[in-house]
């Protein structure tokens, strides 16, 4: 007969010797994430440095540039007498 400290004693995760395959193909899975991150990163890098500093149509900035909205000053009515 059991007790229950036996019961509690027992290993119920599974055989450790079956599973000994878990930890060498996680650290493979985390570094080909890891070496396809870094080529994304990479090729984003070359694509952003290929695009052209404005696109046709947009607004010219920098300090000569007009600004895209004015905002009135609510003081300023021109109803004073």
């Amino acid at each position: 007969m059991l007790t229950a400290a036996q019961v509690l004693a027992q290993n119920n995760f599974g055989d450790t010797r079956s599973g000994g395959l878990a930890g060498p193909m996680g650290l493979f899975i985390i570094v080909l994430l890891a070496i396809a991150t870094v080529l994304l990163i990479r090729n984003m890098n070359r694509r952003l440095r290929r695009l052209p500093g404005r696109f046709p149509g947009q607004a010219p900035e920098g300090p000569s540039a007009e600004p895209a909205e004015t905002v009135q000053d609510p003081t300023d009515r021109a109803d004073r007498a």
